[in-house]
């Protein structure tokens, strides 16, 4: 499902549809669909809303992840239910998995498909316990995984369980008898509660892993980091130009980098190609750059990502941010954690930016400015909760 405008990712999602967010220098729906595949999914149909064209293009054929793709439009927004109502015709005559195009997991999806297939319920859903469940639709079930009450986004003195849903789900294709056609209808608010009235069974499935949907700027760190976990040694993929630096795996680096003198990467971390790095820079763990950036001298990032032709001037530092195409940060900045910078923004120099602060594309910062709140530019859409 790749149907919602991602406006609490704003500004990542102005010109990217959520799944095409980049997630160690690829979009995330390409770690999701070879994750599919690798568990043995092979025909995929993708439900499109928000700039879908940008998934197809992301995805292609889906040969390239040895998967057979299927896309699927929405003329008008049909709801978590009713987008798959849409597509009932390559689904129907089998159970089916239904997973969010924003979803970053290595949950084992083919022993949940297997586990649905073992027992006789009109539908599946996947759970993980969670310290706080309250952002979620959430379940008590019994010994025999039988979901018994379900609740979405409970509020405090609701909050029954903390068994959160995934948004993951096998569904038996008699789920599609109780979805109206051509109406918005949603799987947590809507089916789940018809089902049980109905005296339909629901099933739990307890996951076990790693699993986030990319709710918010701190998810998407989240899972960058498992994904920058995964690298196992270091790769030079091309030609590099180092003088004198020191680097200490595990670091993907793409083709044509620079490395400038006394000048040190730690990983986990991927480096884009013809990215340029100066001399005495500090790459911390956990940090993804991206293609074509000019890092100058004296500069330290720690655990952040900055994506394609990102400029930093030299003696500035960035921590836990995340920092979109083309934007340029003058000399002396300090970039806090849980940052995220829009696209073509400009940052002047000696300019601080509070920790879990917003900037809008194309804003620009004067010299020596402190930021404490997020500058939006009118010029965008100024909302910022909700999808």
């Amino acid at each position: 499902m790749c149907g919602g405008e991602g406006t609490r990712l704003r500004p990542l999602t102005f010109e990217r549809p959520k799944p095409c967010i980049p997630i160690v220098n690829r979009p995330s729906i390409q770690h999701l669909v070879s994750h599919l595949s690798n568990m043995g999914f092979r025909e995929v149909v993708v439900t499109l809303g928000y700039m879908g064209s940008a998934i197809e293009d992301a995805l292609g054929d889906g040969s390239l992840f040895g998967v057979e793709m299927t896309y699927v439009h929405e003329k008008t927004k049909l709801g978590t239910a009713g987008s798959v109502k849409n597509a009932q015709k390559y689904l129907d005559g089998h159970d089916f998995l239904v997973v969010g195009g924003d979803h970053v997991t290595d949950l084992n999806v083919l022993e949940f498909y297997r586990a649905h297939q073992k027992e006789k319920a009109a539908t599946s859903i996947g759970l993980l316990s969670i310290d706080d469940p309250g952002e979620y639709g959430i379940a008590e079930i019994d010994v025999s995984y039988t979901i018994r009450r379900f609740k979405e986004k409970p509020a405090p003195g609701e909050i029954f369980s903390n068994l959160a849903s995934t948004g993951m789900y096998i569904c038996n294709p008699s789920v599609f008898d109780h979805i109206p056609p051509n109406t918005k209808y949603d799987f947590a608010r809507d089916l789940f509660p018809a089902l049980m009235e109905n005296g339909e069974t629901i099933k739990g499935w307890l996951a076990r892993g790693n699993w986030t949907d990319v709710g918010s700027p701190h998810s998407l760190r989240q899972a960058e980091r498992w994904k920058l976990q995964d690298i196992a040694f270091t790769d030079i993929i091309g030609n590099l130009s180092s003088h004198g630096a020191q680097v200490k795996g595990p670091v993907q680096l793409g083709e044509s980098i620079t490395l400038g003198r006394n000048t040190k990467v730690i990983g986990p971390v991927a480096i884009g190609q013809g990215t340029s790095i100066g001399d005495n820079v500090l790459i911390g763990p956990y940090t993804s750059i991206g293609d074509k950036c000019i890092i100058r001298n004296n500069v330290k990032v720690f655990s952040s990502s900055l994506y394609n032709r990102v400029i930093v001037g030299a003696n500035s530092t960035i921590s836990g941010s995340i920092i979109d195409n083309d934007t340029h940060i003058g000399e002396k900045c300090s970039i806090e954690n849980d940052t995220v910078i829009g696209p073509r923004v400009v940052l002047r120099d000696r300019v601080v930016i509070h920790s879990k602060t917003r900037l809008w594309p194309e804003v620009v910062i004067a010299d020596g400015t402190v930021v404490k709140e997020h500058v939006l530019n009118e010029k965008f859409d100024l909302k910022y909760d909700g999808s």
